[in-house]
């Protein structure tokens, strides 16, 4: 069984951050082994309160791990702070282990999950991410990023890497679709699903991302891991179980 390490932040309802992970992971029966970032008061309506755990013992944290497993593939998620965002980075950017990087601005719901004056440290890790996976939103705050011209690229290359903009809408043939565009150094490609109509998105982010690292854990391309995980995700929605009275819950048991 093949091991992946997801360093996030704890989602109180159990949607989003480790716990949406820690169950996608299991979803494609790899190992998760997890570190902590904050612990956030959260249900589908917003966030209520967050909680930073202190910076060297998250560290601490990833050097437990590190030391004992054999980790194929690093996904972050919610970081928070410069601190965190920093020892973080520091710990992780030379080990030759692929990183997903979800640079998590707010939650469904609207609440801010990290603060201003962390965005420049947060720009700096993107550089050492084997993949990062913004949404429109955090696209437009790290790359000025164009959703009406998905082909202009120079603020996307500056990073020399790959990212996957999510969440562009678009209609074709009178069908609407989801689409996620992933940039590569050479190419543009695309990935669609339908587009479903729905308030139960909770964690869709989280998600993805963990899906994606977890594909790669298996050997799979990045381009084949992104497709399989996007077709995952949509079921996931598909199946939503209706919880909670905000953006509710997705279903990871699909």
């Amino acid at each position: 069984m093949q091991s992946v390490l997801t360093i996030a932040g704890s989602d109180s309802c159990g949607g989003a951050g480790i716990q949406a992970d820690i169950k996608t992971f299991e979803a494609f029966k790899v190992y998760s082994a997890s570190v902590i970032t904050v612990l956030t008061a959260q249900n589908t309506t917003g966030v209520k309160d967050i909680y930073e755990v202190d910076a060297k013992f998250v560290k601490a944290q990833i050097d437990s791990v590190l030391e004992d497993f054999d980790i194929k593939v690093i996904k972050v998620g919610m970081l928070f702070n410069k601190k965190i965002i920093k020892i973080v980075k520091d710990t992780i950017k030379d080990l030759k282990i692929p990183i997903v990087l979800d640079p998590v601005f707010v939650s469904k719901a609207g609440s801010p999950l990290l603060e201003t004056e962390a965005i420049k440290e947060l720009k700096d890790f993107c550089k050492y991410a084997t993949v990062i996976t913004p949404n429109l939103y955090e696209a437009k705050q790290l790359f000025d990023y164009n959703e009406n011209d998905e082909h202009d690229l120079n603020k996307i290359r500056e990073y020399k890497t790959n990212v996957l903009v999510k969440k562009h809408k678009k209609e074709i043939n009178n069908v609407w679709y989801s689409i996620d565009y992933l940039y590569t150094k050479n190419d543009i490609k695309s990935f669609h699903t339908p587009y479903i109509r729905t308030k139960n998105l909770h964690g869709t982010g989280c998600t993805l991302s963990s899906a994606i690292a977890a594909n790669l854990a298996l050997g799979k391309s990045l381009e084949e891991s992104i497709r399989v995980s996007k077709e995952y995700v949509y079921e996931a929605i598909l199946k939503a179980p209706n919880l909670g009275s905000g953006s509710g819950v997705i279903n990871h048991k699909v």
